[in-house]
């Protein structure tokens, strides 16, 4: 098991009124002053993901929002949160990583994975491949983004891309622009423990069509993968924060109990109790849990949807 980490706790929102400027300004500014570190965007299309799942229920552009947030804040740093690696050409996505970072002063952080839906595959007419298809698709175009994001240039020619560029003509801000990586699968586990920066645990697994669960929610299960990616990591295990992307937060002396919440989503009270996908309680009660996951896990980067309500665990943590 990967020991407890000595980073500092990290902490971001994925969502926010991201079709409308101002009030997106005013929601960047905001959770700044709070005390967060990042603002991520969702990579979904059409109305059937506008309910929620992925970051609110504005389905935009992930990178349009990203500049009026960096725009109206001095230190936040702003990302995807995960671009679905099917919708993109790895060369046009690399060309627009690489515009996003300097338009932002260097504050983009690129989060990726393999895309899962069929629903919007249909909507779109693209065919979704098969996931271990998808898988290594993903792994090639990783293999060309941090080539062209590092150097510029890039020789591949793989089973699923061909990309050759003596120099894209444009590099980052950042001389190394970090890639976040989220993913359940041993084998997107293995890729991020090559080229992640960041490998966030999400606990979601998918269904019929790709619906996703919570079936990775069991600490047993993120255990796993925590010792899958220090296993492939080797010498590159310390390099990699761990994050985990939280499903639920309920925080206060008015939120549910574990009890409560294992009838509500038809889990064992133990999994709510150490999963890290769900943080309720006290105040103390969070923090504590936020330890122990560190200590269990090395998990000190975590992705909340609720800027105030999470705001109080932030503050204790920073002191």
């Amino acid at each position: 098991m990967t020991g407890a980490s000595t980073r500092p706790y990290r902490f971001a929102i994925q969502g926010g009124p991201f079709d409308d400027p101002v009030a997106l300004s005013e929601h960047a500014q905001r959770i700044e002053q709070l005390g967060y570190d990042e603002l991520f965007t969702s990579d979904h299309i059409g109305a059937p993901f506008s309910g929620g799942r992925g970051g609110g229920k504005y389905v935009v552009d992930p990178f349009a929002p990203l500049l009026i947030a960096a725009a109206a804040t001095t230190r936040l740093r702003v990302g995807t949160l995960v671009l679905n690696n099917e919708f993109y050409n790895p060369a046009l996505l690399g060309r627009t990583a690489a515009s996003v970072d300097r338009l932002t002063g260097g504050r983009l952080v690129l989060g990726l994975g393999t895309g899962y839906s069929e629903a919007e595959h249909n909507a779109i007419g693209v065919p979704i491949r098969a996931p271990g298809q998808r898988v290594s698709r993903f792994a090639e175009s990783l293999e060309v983004l941090r080539s062209l994001l590092d150097t510029g240039t890039v020789e591949h020619r793989g089973e699923h891309v061909s990309v050759v560029f003596d120099d894209l003509g444009l590099r980052p801000e950042q001389a190394h622009l970090p890639f976040l990586i989220g993913g359940h699968g041993r084998r997107v586990v293995t890729l991020a423990a090559r080229h992640a920066d960041i490998f966030q645990f999400t606990g979601l697994t998918h269904g019929e069509g790709g619906m996703p669960t919570g079936g990775g929610f069991a600490l047993a299960e993120v255990v796993k993968r925590s010792d899958w990616l220090a296993d492939a990591a080797g010498d590159r295990n310390e390099e990699i924060e761990r994050s985990s992307l939280v499903q639920l937060v309920a925080v206060g002396a008015d939120a549910p109990s574990d009890d409560e919440l294992a009838v509500q989503f038809e889990l064992a009270v133990e999994v709510v109790r150490d999963t890290p996908f769900i943080l309720n309680g006290t105040v103390e009660k969070v923090v504590d849990k936020i330890g122990r996951l560190r200590d269990q896990l090395a998990i000190t980067h975590y992705v909340v949807r609720d800027a105030e309500v999470f705001a109080p665990v932030v503050a204790a943590l920073a002191e």
